[in-house]
């Protein structure tokens, strides 16, 4: 199984809606969009994909450090990736963007993040079945695998605002005044929450991330086993974007 984390998950993400670029996220409108297809119809037993997402600061690194440990203390086979991950030239580039060392175009960006999960799709593949797919797509992120399970933990972008403030003094202090980063702000963070609204659907579970962070943990690890069964049980495997 693999739980990814925007962790940016930035814990165990993929992060479907570029965090730039909101004029145009895809070709279609977002109010038709939907995660996968069912074109593949396999019944066999496999490994589950879990996204753990949220707003920025929401708490994504800590739940899936907690579910990460969960799941391995039952014995299962568990990996936690996270996205972006900056420890690929794509990556680098991407995490000089967002600590505003460098400028760029917000459908560049976009295509960046997009590169940076394409770099693990063989490694998806790995864990679940292997299919082939052309990389020239109308959407960069067609054809990465749909996720079984997207966790997201809703918090509303004002309930943040303290956390960033803080957060940024921590950061102005161990680097010598450096800022917070590129996405942080208050009134970008409110259109995430619009489009991360518009891209819910059945694979979707909401959780209150404002209650204790004890009752978040227990509401993730019941969602979580349950989509592990399902998948074990033969659930499809399905392509993100495609149907459309």
């Amino acid at each position: 199984m693999t739980i990814l984390g925007r962790i940016t998950l930035r814990a165990v993400s993929l992060n479907w809606i570029s965090r730039a670029g909101f004029s145009q996220p895809t070709k279609r409108p977002y109010k038709s969009i939907k995660m996968g297809s069912t074109e593949d119809k396999t019944s066999m037993a496999r490994g589950s994909l879990i996204v753990l997402e949220g707003l920025d600061r929401s708490g994504k690194s800590s739940q899936c450090s907690k579910l990460l440990s969960y799941l391995q203390s039952n014995g299962l086979s568990v990996e936690a990736w996270r996205f972006p991950d900056i420890t690929t030239g794509i990556g680098q580039m991407i995490s000089s963007y967002l600590l505003n060392e460098s400028q760029l175009d917000d459908r560049a960006i976009h295509l960046l993040f997009s590169a940076n999960r394409w770099e693990k799709r063989a490694l998806m593949e790995k864990q679940a079945k292997k299919w082939n797919n052309p990389h020239c797509r109308p959407a960069p992120e067609e054809g990465l695998i749909a996720p079984d399970l997207v966790l997201y933990l809703d918090i509303p972008p004002e309930e943040l605002r303290f956390v960033w403030f803080m957060q940024a003094l921590v950061k102005a202090a161990e680097r010598g005044g450096y800022g917070t980063e590129r996405y942080e702000k208050l009134e970008f963070q409110k259109k995430v929450a619009e489009y991360y609204y518009a891209l819910r659907d059945s694979s979707w579970e909401v959780v209150d991330g404002c209650l204790k962070m004890e009752t978040v943990e227990e509401k993730l690890r019941e969602l979580a086993m349950n989509c592990i069964l399902k998948c074990l049980n033969g659930k499809p495997l399905v392509n993100l974007w495609s149907g459309n």
